[in-house]
């Protein structure tokens, strides 16, 4: 039987703000955000992006960290506890980390062995076209990359929330935005001459970041930007994934939740920022627009490309730059395997080492099918939203394009219409806490993000094509 005492908590609300950003700034961020600024005209990505944060984000993350304070369950069995009839969005909510965790460990093991690439100089390797597909190709390196990466996400959730999570937070998440913020100043410095004779400089891509480019858009530029701006949210704050529903579970009552969610919407949002602007300036130097390419493409492409233009120094920033992506990509790991592992210490009443070890072996099997999904067993689907994948891409696909967006509005009207907003809203002020952007909060939970949600979904799984 599971001691209670396993379950933990955290010690204060530092140490919830810090976990919960560290789940935030994972590869979602680093990869995508910046992907999507260059893509959707620089500045109106942003805007729209930060439009949203305060927002749609304000409204997410403070109704899923309140569901878990209030039950202190993990996401299979929290909504039970908000509405008995309504347990069935745990299982989906818990079924997206699950999906995510296999794959999210593969990657991760990819961050590893270019951390090792550029720490035995050996980066000008990593800037060849065929090094990226030689490596997630062959049949043993992934995977000897992926179990490290797994062992080292295990052993965090192992010790528990207090001596595991919070401790490891506290510890990386400082040198991490050290990291982020001397990689941007960096970035915005450098300048380089190109073949085309045409020198650009960091702040030319600075420029293509942070000006909002109008022209020429139409109703269907704008509905594709607020589209992305809000698929990308999902990452940046993780809600829809059962971490902050778990993470909210650990948070004590007397800590002043909605300072915290405010101190955690500014840190993620400056963080994803930063991602944005540590990486599009010194693609655009070196490679113009063109190097922006999506997810993998742009960390273990375009980037090992950028660091070896740089000359020496660039050896230097690409070891800091993947140390950077490492701890990133950690705290985000820890993260979703502690969403599962708490729903299984809740609902089964097991332990918190058992609970660990089963969701580490669960997750070292599918992984290695990921792994094997680049070469032995390696197929490519079409995919209902246009595009064509394999295994990692169908599991990315059915856990962000379907499930999240699912889960988050079957979220909003549950807390909306069905058990009503005082719910949140009177977990948020216990303690006699104020309770700010209280009415934007009603508004949010029960039409707008309703709405905005049902959209991307549809959209996402091919039934909408505005």
């Amino acid at each position: 039987m599971r001691n209670e005492k396993d379950r933990g908590k955290f010690t204060g609300g530092i140490g919830f703000v810090l976990a919960a950003a560290g789940s935030a700034v994972g590869l979602g961020n680093i990869w995508r955000f910046p992907y999507l600024a260059a893509k959707d005209n620089g500045g109106v990505f942003i805007l729209c992006y930060i439009i949203l944060a305060l927002t749609f984000g304000f409204a997410m993350l403070t109704t899923e960290i309140a569901i878990g304070r209030k039950t202190k369950q993990g996401p299979l069995t929290a909504y039970g506890r908000i509405h008995p009839k309504w347990k069935g969005i745990g299982f989906f909510a818990w079924l997206v980390p699950i999906i995510i965790l296999p794959y999210y460990c593969s990657i991760g093991g990819w961050v590893l062995k270019y951390l090792v690439t550029f720490i035995t100089n050996k980066g000008a390797l990593a800037a060849d076209d065929g090094y990226f597909t030689g490596f997630i190709s062959s049949e043993v390196s992934p995977i000897v990359f992926m179990v490290v990466f797994l062992l080292f996400t295990g052993i965090v959730v192992f010790f528990g929330v207090d001596k595991g999570i919070e401790k490891m937070s506290k510890f990386l998440m400082p040198i991490l935005l050290i990291l982020i913020i001397g990689i941007s100043v960096y970035s915005i410095t450098i300048s380089h001459t190109g073949e085309d004779g045409i020198t650009r400089t960091g702040i030319d891509g600075l420029k293509v970041y942070l000006i909002p480019d109008f022209t020429g858009m139409n109703f269907h530029d704008w509905v594709t930007v607020i589209i992305d701006a809000l698929g990308q949210l999902f990452f940046s704050i993780s809600v829809a994934m059962g971490i902050m529903i778990a993470y909210g579970s650990y948070v004590p009552k007397e800590v002043n939740l909605m300072k915290s969610i405010n101190n955690i919407e500014i840190f993620d949002t400056i963080v994803a920022l930063l991602a944005g602007l540590m990486i599009i300036p010194a693609v655009v130097v070196f490679m113009g627009k063109k190097g922006m390419t999506q997810g993998p493409g742009l960390m273990f492409v375009s980037l090992p490309k950028v660091f070896d233009a740089m000359g020496s120094i660039g050896v230097i920033i690409g070891i800091v730059f993947f140390l950077m992506v490492a701890f990133a990509a950690i705290t985000s790991a820890v993260s979703v395997m502690e969403a599962i592992v708490s729903s299984i210490m809740d609902r089964f009443q097991l332990g918190r080492k058992k609970s660990v070890v089963i969701v580490t072996i669960y997750a070292l099997i599918f992984g290695i099918v990921v792994c094997l999904g680049y070469n032995k067993l390696y197929f490519e689907v079409k995919l209902p939203n246009g595009t064509t994948g394999q295994i990692l891409d169908i599991m990315d696909y059915i856990s962000n394009n379907c499930l999240m967006p699912f889960v988050a509005l079957l979220t909003c009207i549950l807390i909306g219409w069905v058990v009503k907003p005082k719910t949140v809203i009177d977990e948020v002020k216990e303690g006699g806490y104020k309770f700010g952007r209280k009415t934007l909060y009603i508004i949010m939970i029960k039409f707008v993000a309703p709405i905005m949600l049902l959209i991307l979904l549809l959209r996402s799984i091919g039934l909408l094509s505005i």
